[in-house]
């Protein structure tokens, strides 16, 4: 892609999400969203594939349905309640339809189906941003909306299942990674009503989980698990650092990714919502099990031996690898930081 095409392109993606930032207005909050969308757009449908195509399309008609059940249920409050305002919202109605629609939006169950599909049929620097960058403008309107909390806690239960049942029997990797993020929202839904802070934080852990993984794959050039037996021959230090990153995106400890699973956890007995707890860390099991199986296929099984699996050179790779050393250390190594995380979050 052109360099000057695809600069406009990253600064259409930045504004969109600076502008649904810095709304309180729900039609600057509904424009940013459709700038968002629009700037991705291209980015999908660079590389002249089909799939790509197809999930472009997918995609397009996913967020437009979000974006027009967002604006009917904006102008239904404002009918209902003569305001405009983002944190003024008060009617039950225009709160639950706004809810559904940002689910859509970012991909949480039951309205989950199109992402794994859409994430399947993209390069993975593309995936990578859908999977990050354009889950923030959503996330930063459902944090200041006011919350139904029975909804949110069955849509981030029913995510949390989701997203580790739907993993189990994937081959490829860019749907196990669809389902890690369903997963993964799912906790961050099941304590936004109660710690708006403690989502955000698993949030942006997740951000930074999720970008080494994708990282990793890339230097690898690995699009499924089969792929992953012969990363060995391109880089074997990362290979072996690899399962620690996997398992930290499953949540164990002693490993970055254990401290939000670890504070939702200690937070949902105080609302009472032990079940919720019980069942939350019941489905992560789930998702640790496919996560345990990639580091299996990475670092413990041998690589076909015939003609299409053959062992590749280990030329150079053109990838800048600071971003992925940097990812790597925080997503393995931050769990000291615990109890100033507590403190600043007031746990």
């Amino acid at each position: 892609m052109n360099p000057y095409i695809l600069t406009i392109l990253l600064f259409g993606l930045g504004l969109g999400t600076t502008i649904t930032f810095a709304s309180s207005h729900w039609l600057l909050a509904w424009m940013g969203l459709e700038i968002n969308t629009l700037a991705i757009l291209p980015l999908m449908t660079q590389h002249h594939h089909p799939r790509a195509v197809e999930a472009t399309t997918k995609y397009f008609l996913t967020q437009a349905t979000a974006a027009a059940m967002l604006l009917f249920a904006s102008t239904t409050n404002a009918w209902l309640t003569g305001q405009w305002n983002i944190q003024q919202m008060s009617h039950p109605i225009p709160i639950t339809m706004i809810i559904l629609a940002l689910a859509l939006k970012i991909g949480l169950a039951p309205t989950h189906s199109w992402l794994p599909e859409v994430l399947q049929g993209l390069d993975l620097t593309t995936g990578l941003i859908l999977s990050t960058w354009q889950k923030l403008a959503p996330f930063a309107l459902l944090l200041q909306v006011q919350p139904n909390t029975t909804l949110l806690i069955t849509l981030g239960l029913l995510s949390t299942l989701v997203g580790g049942w739907g993993g189990l029997n994937q081959t490829q990797l860019r749907k196990i990674l669809a389902y890690s993020s369903i997963a993964h929202l799912g906790w961050m839904m099941l304590v936004l009503p109660y710690s708006p802070s403690l989502a955000l934080l698993t949030l942006l852990i997740y951000f930074t989980m999720t970008f080494s993984t994708f990282l990793t794959f890339k230097l690898n050039k690995a699009t499924n698990v089969n792929a992953l037996a012969i990363s060995w021959t391109k880089a074997p230090v990362l290979t072996s650092l690899t399962p620690l990153i996997l398992l930290s995106l499953g949540g164990l400890p002693p490993l970055t990714g254990f401290l939000p699973k670890w504070f939702i956890l200690q937070n949902l007995p105080k609302q009472e919502l032990a079940p919720t707890a019980t069942l939350a860390a019941l489905t992560a099991l789930l998702s640790l099990y496919f996560y345990l199986r990639l580091s299996y296929a990475m670092n413990i099984t041998m690589s076909p031996n015939n003609m299409i699996g053959t062992s590749p050179w280990r030329l150079p790779s053109a990838q800048l690898t600071l971003p992925l050393a940097l990812t790597a250390t925080a997503t393995i190594t931050l769990l000291p930081l615990t109890p100033a995380a507590m403190a600043l979050l007031k746990l």
